[in-house]
């Protein structure tokens, strides 16, 4: 009996609450773009950087990557980790003994909520540093989006840091990691309002595009559904 729960608590997420934790690795080997990591991460859809020691205590964020299966498997995602015209592109390939950090910026939380007394009990409830929804409300006018997806989600994070999205849906509550764009971590919520109104919460009088303060194609929660 001791030895069945002791295989059962092996076999649970290496992070502790709805939060998943920050893993420091290192690459083993690489195959194409598919890498292997010393360690894995502790859950599918979890992205990380790859960082590159130059020497003479130099070293340079080079890749993003995300655990694509329960294995050591890890997919090289991306190259472009910082875009400015003034900056050369970091063409550094992956390699073996670089460092990993995955989790990265697992920190910086950006919250979709349907009411503003549901976004303050969320970040009163946890210490992270919250990106304010307003911001993102204001880069979706900016673009002349009309909703919330995962790809303008992406690019957001990408644009402001943002490492986890927090979704309130009906009944649940997902973290969305919006470079893997998968979902990495689920729990159930209670007394959230039956309707949700956009744009989650607003501190700004005047915005530019329509969907603002009104349902869009049905609902809130119809919209946190999709993403």
């Amino acid at each position: 009996m001791h030895k069945i729960a002791l295989i059962a608590l092996l076999s649970l997420p290496l992070f502790a609450g709805f939060f998943p934790q920050t893993v420091h690795t290192s690459v083993k080997s690489v195959k194409g773009n598919t890498i292997t990591l010393n360690k894995k991460f502790p859950i599918n859809g979890m992205s990380g950087v790859v960082i590159h020691n130059y020497g003479n205590d130099l070293t340079a964020i080079t890749s993003r990557i995300a655990q694509t299966s329960s294995d050591e498997s890890i997919a090289l995602v991306s190259k472009d980790i910082l875009h400015h015209d003034e900056l050369p592109t970091i063409k550094t390939p992956v390699s073996p003994k670089d460092k990993v950090i995955g989790g990265y910026l697992y920190n910086n939380v950006l919250v979709l909520a349907p009411d503003a007394d549901t976004y303050a009990k969320i970040t009163s409830a946890h210490h992270k540093k919250w990106i304010h929804p307003d911001l993102f409300a204001l880069y979706l006018s900016v673009e002349g989006e009309e909703k919330p997806t995962r790809e303008n989600l992406a690019r957001f994070a990408k644009k402001y840091q943002v490492g986890l999205v927090y979704i309130v849906r009906k009944n649940s509550a997902v973290l969305l990691d919006p470079v893997s764009e998968k979902i990495v971590s689920q729990k159930s919520m209670t007394n959230l309002p039956a309707k949700g109104v956009f744009p989650f919460y607003m501190r700004f009088k005047k915005r530019g595009s329509g969907w603002f303060g009104s349902d869009v194609e049905g609902n809130y929660y119809n919209t946190m559904e999709s993403l």
